[in-house]
């Protein structure tokens, strides 16, 4: 129980560090992603109105019926691509991109390099 605490105080440390230096506005929103075991989020944030312009992740079902599981680098990479498609037809080019508590590796780089394969700029 003590080692779980102690993992959770770092992830929630490593948060706030990030969040402290990464903030949103109207010209350059804010790339939010969360990961659970199952699935991903991401949502692209105006902080100065603190308005979500929109969102993507493996709940939705356009991208759940694509996919065996959500839980894997195909599902991050698939909704990278469509968060990109989508704030490109919004007109958002750039974005700041807020990792959160999540080291680089793995399915967030995943959803990143799609993200910007999708013709976001970060």
């Amino acid at each position: 129980m003590e080692k779980q605490r102690a993992i959770w105080f770092k992830r929630e440390r490593r948060h706030l560090r990030v969040r402290k230096k990464v903030f949103g506005t109207s010209q350059r929103p804010r790339l939010s992603i969360y990961r659970s075991l199952n699935h991903i989020y991401a949502q692209i944030i105006d902080d100065t109105k603190s308005q979500t312009l929109c969102a993507a992740s493996t709940q939705s079902e356009t991208i759940k019926k694509a996919l065996k599981t959500c839980g894997n680098k195909a599902a991050a990479q698939a909704v990278g691509k469509h968060i990109a498609e989508t704030a490109v037809k919004q007109g958002i080019q750039k974005v700041v991109f807020d990792r959160g508590s999540y080291l680089y590796h793995g399915r967030i780089k995943a959803l990143a390099d799609a993200a910007r394969a999708g013709g976001l700029k970060f």
